[in-house]
């Protein structure tokens, strides 16, 4: 797997490792579909999301798998509690991971996606991040922080070839495509309140075609799509989403040139506040609304046409 621009060991390590998971996961995924059989499992953790026995299997191969190639951890998984791994009683890394996002929908081989995310507690920042699509040739979004100190976005293809991701288009939010989380129905019903934002999307361009559009789409995914200019901007106003769904699409957004504010017009910073091991148990209870876009103008736009709640 080649790489475009350079990037650090561990972004590459984590690419091939994401890479794998999705081989190994699509056959059972297809299978589960096209058989019925979709192995629901009762959620204790989440009890109003859908689990699998994918998703559980999921959590435990990244375990094995990240432990190659990172001897000491501390691994937030959203199957589970955050657990260190390794001799380290306190290590500095800190791995955040959503084994199979979109689960009701990636046993019927409709949607799947899967994120990891590394976290440099000394730093109080993500040092790289991978946000797989388990069965789209666009295949896993990338980001890391060079030697230098810069981050870099990337894009790859499940064939393996590379594209850098850097933001060059900017429309006004009129002619832009927003996508929101609408699959729930509580959820689609929060998006027909927000009626000032409708009709700002509804209004014409200066040649009077109109191309504003709201669309569907899920997790960190939804912020990657943003990154690769695949579509403009995400917004969530619901319930907000919960940091694995958050974090890793945001570090790769941030690096490709894009924003993420709050409802209030605030920039959400990269530190996730992964202090300690009980500060990462916190964390994953938290949940952030906030208006993901290509360019600082067209969030703002959303954040004004936005009805609170």
């Amino acid at each position: 797997m080649t790489s475009h621009p350079p990037l650090p060991g561990i972004a590459q390590k984590l690419a091939e490792l994401v890479s794998t998971v999705i081989g190994e996961i699509r056959p059972r995924l297809i299978e589960a579909a096209l058989s019925g059989d979709r192995s629901e499992s009762k959620n204790l953790r989440h009890t109003d999301n859908f689990l699998s026995d994918h998703d559980l299997w999921m959590h435990e191969r990244y375990r094995e798998l990240l432990t190659r190639i990172i001897p000491s951890y501390v691994y937030a998984s959203e199957e589970a509690d955050p657990q260190v791994i390794g001799d380290d009683p306190d290590p500095d890394l800190c791995v955040l991971v959503d084994p199979l996002d979109t689960s009701e929908l990636a046993v019927r081989a409709l949607y799947g996606y899967t994120h990891v995310m590394v976290y440099s507690r000394s730093l109080a920042r993500p040092i790289a991040a991978a946000v797989g699509d388990i069965f789209h040739h666009l295949q896993i979004y990338l980001a890391a922080r060079d030697d230098s100190g810069q981050d870099h976005a990337v894009l790859y293809t499940q064939d393996g070839t590379s594209r850098p991701l850097r933001l060059d288009r900017f429309p006004p939010l009129p002619e832009a495509l927003v996508t929101n989380y609408l699959m729930k129905p509580e959820r689609f019903q929060e998006l027909a309140q927000q009626t000032r934002l409708l009709e700002a999307l509804s209004q014409p361009s200066q040649d009077g075609a109109s191309r504003g559009r709201i669309g569907v789409d899920f997790g960190s995914v939804s912020l990657c799509h943003v990154a690769a200019g695949f579509s403009d901007a995400m917004v969530e106003f619901a319930k907000g989403f919960a940091v694995w769904d958050l974090a890793p699409g945001h570090y790769i957004l941030n690096a490709a040139g894009g924003v993420v504010l709050d409802l209030h017009g605030r920039p959400i910073p990269l530190d996730y506040r992964f202090g300690t091991v009980a500060d990462i148990g916190k964390a994953m209870d938290l949940r952030q609304k906030f208006v993901a876009a290509s360019s600082l103008p067209l969030a703002q736009e959303i954040v004004a046409a936005l009805k609170r709640t």
